[in-house]
């Protein structure tokens, strides 16, 4: 059934809107691009709704019609939205076609039926220490540096789908190390916010592995179970190596889907 097929309106209740002032600097067509592909990405506007009109929707947001215009525009253009001259604008339910912005906020497994699923990070812990001589090579680190280590388990569908580990030079992000509750859920995204370190480009390789004890007991998994291992540098505006992740994912009944252009 098609998205057309079973329109369904959005409304206001889905979800409070916060205030585009609290996005600082960032442009305001921008703001909005991110709340609504937010309620898509999280089900809250699942395929087939409906979306209010654009002056009910900067009403909503509190910005003129022509950023809501454009940020529709972009959302259309990355296919999370269509526009239907009878219907209007409608969510698709189709995987969307990931700028690297959206690879960097937005989860990228998928069911297996290629359908997109609610994701959830639940934090595990933060930590200060000495880098490995792995980290320390990958981040162009020396001996006496330290990094930040962020272990989180994300959850898709109720169940934890994949481990990430995020390093990074701990001096450079002053403030967060900090209890693992209180870490930002979008994490490139809040250091481009408080810290001004915009990821311009990120390398990944795959490959598969057994995982070791730790990995299987985040994931729920038995013993030496296989995981897709995601090994993924990510680079900021000055071609500086800023964060490397490791991912480890259970691909049962998800899927690993990175599409970028």
């Amino acid at each position: 059934m098609s998205a057309s097929d079973d329109a369904k309106p959005a409304t206001g209740r889905d979800a409070p809107w916060p205030t585009p002032a609290a996005a600082h600097s960032m442009p305001l067509y921008e703001v909005v691009k991110r709340q609504i592909t937010e309620a898509i990405l999280s089900g809250r506007w699942p395929a087939g709704t409906v979306l209010p009109s654009e002056i009910a929707l900067g009403e909503q947001f509190g910005v003129a019609t022509g950023t809501v215009r454009r940020a529709l525009l972009d959302l259309t253009n990355d296919g999370l939205l269509s526009r239907r001259r009878k219907t209007g604008t409608v969510v698709t339910g189709r995987t969307p076609q990931h700028s690297l912005a959206l690879l960097m906020k937005y989860f990228r497994l998928h069911r297996a039926d290629g359908a997109l699923t609610t994701a959830e990070s639940r934090p595990l812990s933060v930590q200060v220490a000495s880098p490995t001589p792995t980290e320390a090579e990958a981040l162009h680190l020396g001996e006496a540096d330290k990094v930040l280590r962020i272990d989180r388990v994300r959850y898709a569908d109720g169940k934890p789908v994949m481990h990430d580990r995020f390093v990074m030079d701990a001096a450079r992000f002053p403030g967060l190390s900090r209890p693992a509750e209180d870490l930002p859920h979008l994490l490139y995204a809040h250091i481009a916010e408080a810290y001004g370190v915009r990821i311009s480009a990120v390398r990944e390789q795959l490959s598969a592995q057994l995982a070791d004890e730790t990995i299987a007991r985040a994931l729920k998994l038995p013993p030496n179970a296989p995981v897709l291992v995601i090994e993924e540098m990510a680079y900021d505006q000055t071609n500086t190596p800023t964060i490397l992740a490791i991912h480890h994912a259970d691909t049962t009944s998800h899927r690993y889907v990175n599409e970028v252009q």
